[in-house]
């Protein structure tokens, strides 16, 4: 009997760990015991059976400053990642969103062993800014998985092979989500509204964001006694954001692990949401929402003089409109952010409409198209046996 195939994967934030896992899953449902992995990766990427050598909340960096300072830490971290590669000789490896910390592995395995085969999962958003990213990633991997339809273009013009698999936020599965028990949970009467709060996945949002969501938390308190709070801690974040609860003048409930959190989403009337991938998996779950998102004032100030979209939501984007508000820097204030929430849990018309207005958004995204993890399991099967034939 041959070996296992040996399929390493490289996350380093809360959405990569995601994917990860959900590809890492459909490779063993085709392969069974003739896969193994390797890798770096979080919670949900370890019960995929993924060890990772270090944790990966340390790399959930964001802004370009913050990047400079954890320089030497990341750096550290990209030599071991290689250096497991070369330990385990892998049949292949899937970098997973992370654009710094994963072109930084793809080119240290890239001058360490050439012929290994590089696949990038989620491309970096160069029709938003930095265009030039499609050619630096064009030769250091062989292949991408794109989770937008509208990403190839921009990639295959620099000579990069790709395969369009799909968001896998759009794949994820609602239908065993029980928001009664949990409204039971929490002491919610029938009528009683109920805010969930996702201050993000990383240590630095969690510093920049949550101050405001916090006061437009305790407005609303103010205003309505009845209103009952839920609070998302993504794992990669998890101390930090119970840190902070515990210390709110009211209470609120603080909901962890995939499970609750979908149980969470339906449950909640209104969501007030750190922009990432939660903001599309609040859309699919049919909650209408708030964004809201704060930089590093240096960082931002760069940033603002490249970005060619007006919207950081990805289904805002794809709608080409504000189908959700949002709030970002400056604007991101717990007055403002209050006033969006109390104006929508005032109107269940407007929450209604809005609902609309993100599902044909997340339409124009591929929603109902095939899984995008199995498309993805699929894409690198396909790119081994390709390989191997040649």
């Amino acid at each position: 009997m041959s070996s296992p195939l040996c399929v390493m994967l490289v996350a380093a934030e809360a959405s990569g760990d995601d994917r990860g896992a959900g590809l890492a899953n459909a490779l063993r449902a085709r392969l069974g015991d003739q896969v193994r992995f390797v890798g770096v990766g979080g919670a949900r990427m370890a019960q995929a059976g993924v060890r990772s050598p270090f944790d990966i909340a340390e790399l959930s960096i964001l802004g370009v400053f913050e990047g400079v300072l954890a320089y030497r830490r990341i750096i550290r971290r990209v030599r071991e990642t290689v250096a497991l590669a070369r330990a385990e000789r892998p049949d292949v490896v899937v970098l997973i969103d992370s654009w710094g910390f994963t072109l930084r592995v793809a080119q240290g395995l890239r001058r360490a062993e050439p012929k290994l085969p590089l696949i990038k999962y989620v491309g970096p958003q160069v029709w938003a800014w930095r265009a030039g990213r499609a050619r630096t990633l064009a030769g250091v991997v062989d292949h991408l998985l794109s989770i937008n339809a509208f990403d190839a273009p921009y990639f295959e013009r620099e000579g990069l092979a790709v395969t369009f698999v799909g968001n896998s936020a759009l794949a994820l599965d609602f239908s065993g989500a029980d928001p009664e028990r949990l409204r039971r949970e929490i002491g919610a009467a029938p009528g009683d509204p109920v805010l969930l709060v996702l201050p993000g996945s990383r240590p630095g949002e969690i510093a920049r964001v949550t101050p405001a969501f916090e006061d437009a938390v305790n407005i609303l308190k103010a205003r309505r006694p009845d209103l009952h709070v839920l609070v998302a801690a993504a794992s990669t974040v998890a101390d930090e954001v119970k840190a902070r609860v515990a210390g709110w003048p009211h209470r609120a409930h603080v909901v962890e692990g995939e499970q609750a959190k979908r149980d969470a989403m339906r449950a909640a009337d209104l969501a007030l949401a750190c922009s990432g991938t939660v903001t599309t998996e609040l859309a699919l779950a049919g909650c209408p929402m708030v964004v809201g998102y704060r930089l590093g004032p240096m960082t931002h100030a760069v940033l603002k003089r490249l970005i060619r979209t007006p919207y950081i939501s990805l289904f805002n984007i794809a709608a080409g409109a504000f189908a959700a508000p949002e709030f970002v820097q400056d604007e991101c204030t717990g007055e403002k952010l209050a006033a969006a929430l109390e104006a929508r849990l005032a109107d269940p018309d407007l929450r209604r409409r809005q609902v609309d207005a993100q599902f044909k958004a997340l339409d124009a995204m591929g929603r109902g198209g095939p899984d995008p993890s199995e498309a993805a399991a699929d894409a690198v099967l396909k790119l081994l046996a390709e390989r191997r034939a040649a």
